[in-house]
């Protein structure tokens, strides 16, 4: 598999089906990035197919 976010990435997730959240790529392993929060402490992990490069991305998704 091939990474394509590296540590330090800036990158966006939706949560609840609307809501856009800022994170920051912590790491990768075990097929699941870990993401820290950019607007308040914690984290989450995700798999890259929940993950958007970029805001508008994110967006349409939301449609």
């Amino acid at each position: 598999m091939r990474i394509r976010y590296r540590s330090g990435d800036t990158v966006y997730i939706i949560e609840s089906v609307r809501f856009i959240r800022q994170c920051v790529v912590l790491r990768f392993g075990g097929g699941l990035y870990t993401l820290r929060f950019a607007d308040s402490p914690g984290g989450v992990r995700l798999r890259e197919n929940r993950l958007f490069p970029t805001e508008e991305a994110a967006k349409r998704m939301i449609g």
